[in-house]
């Protein structure tokens, strides 16, 4: 393949400097999406025990309405690939936008509690679109020599996305002097929190009139001119567009379209390493991650915490998960993901233990007594910096590179798949067991996290430094 472009000593072209901060705004512009997949997905936490109240409802319609999102996740997740290779990256970026309105406007403003839950699943198919668009763009996009740091932004964006859902959360609970259902403007604050998504919603839809299409999809489409101008601004104009976009147009051609019955063995239903992604996306969630981002106002109220105060350490948990998230940004190259794996594991069993330790004991007045109260909290940061320092990151990256070429779309689809079944299977059953024993929920969770070493230690292969070329 002939370039004019200087190559960087890797191999890869490198993008001019005066085209980097175009190409950052728009790798940005699109991690739109993950933001508001972290702040639609986390913003629920502030209403959940207003809607309780609002519509006199138990824990398990509660847990349902909360959970049902999941199911547009899923639903979303499934089509937006399809979606997006018919009418192109940018349109499905558009309907995810709308979607995400939509479901803002809804969600605030419900007449019952149906089309509260109505409007979360249109919501969680919104979440759906952006997990699967963003990156995809990002990747078809990117300039090669950076395609890892601008790929890092989807995930920079959804914890960022879910920091600032709890602190605009808090914000709007002070305003309603700590009452849930207090009265602001005509709405209560609940209702709020719901509709504030509103604004960066319209935000990402706004972005997506100032990005190109994906020079992908439009090769697909045929429009080949369209895709040079986009590759022109993306990589510099001392590319050998034509040499590019024939590149492209090959890589397309020798795509293998995996199907689920590539995906069969003669064992066990999968092969193998489908398995192992399967263990990986379910261990993720069955240690109670998601617990931490849609129940933890409810939780520490429960034992004894002032709704705003708990609402402060929603923020601080989420603080704590971005930094957790720059670690093992920083380290997944450099150590390996196995390793990383490994810590979290053992640093989560231990925090989790912790927890179930601390809500084992009696409340005194409503309240944990105050040694095990400072324990819950710093057991509850502490297992998050784990999490995020390693499987919240880790899963992702080994999903990405574990498969082998042949399966790896499919593949990764069906581990996708089991993520979002394990989260509702952990989001739907925490408030009822927490009803029947919150320390042992958390020994629950922290068996899983146990567990979660041995299936590394035994299943999981490292993929760092290997070319996708190698995994088979």
């Amino acid at each position: 393949m002939t370039s004019t472009a200087q190559p960087s000593p890797s191999g890869a072209r490198e993008a001019h400097p005066d085209h980097l901060g175009h190409v950052i705004f728009i790798t940005a512009a699109a991690a739109m999406g993950g933001f508001l997949f972290g702040y639609d997905s986390s913003v629920i936490n502030g209403a959940v025990e207003a809607i309780r109240h609002r519509y006199e409802i138990g824990s398990g319609t509660l847990a349902q309405v909360i959970a049902i999102a999941l199911i547009g996740c899923a639903i979303g997740a499934a089509t937006a690939g399809r979606i997006a290779d018919r009418i192109g990256r940018i349109r499905c970026m558009q309907i995810a936008a709308v979607l995400f309105t939509i479901s803002a406007v809804g969600s605030a403003l419900p007449f019952a509690l149906w089309d509260l839950a109505m409007w979360r699943v249109v919501g969680g198919f919104a979440i759906g679109m952006a997990s699967v668009i963003g990156p995809a763009y990002i990747a078809e996009v990117a300039p090669a020599a950076y395609r890892g740091r601008l790929g890092s932004f989807q995930q920079a964006a959804i914890v960022i996305g879910i920091a600032v859902s709890q602190l605009v959360n808090w914000a709007i609970l002070n305003m309603a002097d700590g009452d849930q259902r207090g009265e602001i403007a005509g709405l209560e604050a609940w209702q709020w929190m719901l509709g504030v998504m509103v604004i960066p919603a319209v935000l990402y839809g706004l972005l997506s009139f100032a990005i190109p299409e994906s020079p992908r999809f439009l090769i697909s489409v045929g429009r080949k001119d369209k895709a040079k101008e986009v590759l022109s601004e993306v990589e510099g104009k001392g590319v050998d567009l034509d040499a590019r976009v024939a590149e492209i147009e090959n890589a397309m051609r020798r795509e293998h379209k995996s199907t689920f019955r590539d995906l069969l063995g003669s064992r066990f239903g999968f092969l193998p390493i489908v398995w192992v992604g399967i263990g990986l996306s379910v261990f993720q969630q069955l240690v109670g991650i998601n617990v931490a981002f849609y129940y933890s106002s409810t939780l520490w109220q429960s034992v004894g915490i002032d709704p705003s105060s708990s609402f402060f350490y929603s923020f601080t948990t989420s603080i704590i998960n971005i930094i957790g998230t720059v670690i093992a940004m920083v380290l997944v190259d450099r150590v390996g993901r196995r390793p990383l794996a490994l810590v979290g594991s053992a640093g989560m069993a231990i925090a989790l233990a912790f927890e179930a330790w601390a809500f084992s004991a009696d409340l005194v007045d409503g309240k944990l007594p105050e040694a095990q109260g400072v324990v819950a909290l710093i057991a509850a940061h502490v297992f998050v910096l784990f999490f995020a320092l390693s499987w919240g990151v880790v899963v992702w990256v080994f999903l990405g590179e574990m498969f082998p070429n042949r399966i790896r779309a499919a593949a990764l689809g069906v581990a996708a798949s089991a993520q979002w079944i394990a989260n509702w299977a952990i989001t739907a059953s925490f408030p009822s067991l927490a009803d029947w024993n919150l320390s042992g929920t958390y020994i629950i969770y922290t068996v899983f996290a146990v567990l979660s070493i041995p299936f590394v230690l035994k299943y999981v292969k490292e993929t760092k430094g290997k070319a996708l070329e190698e995994m088979g």
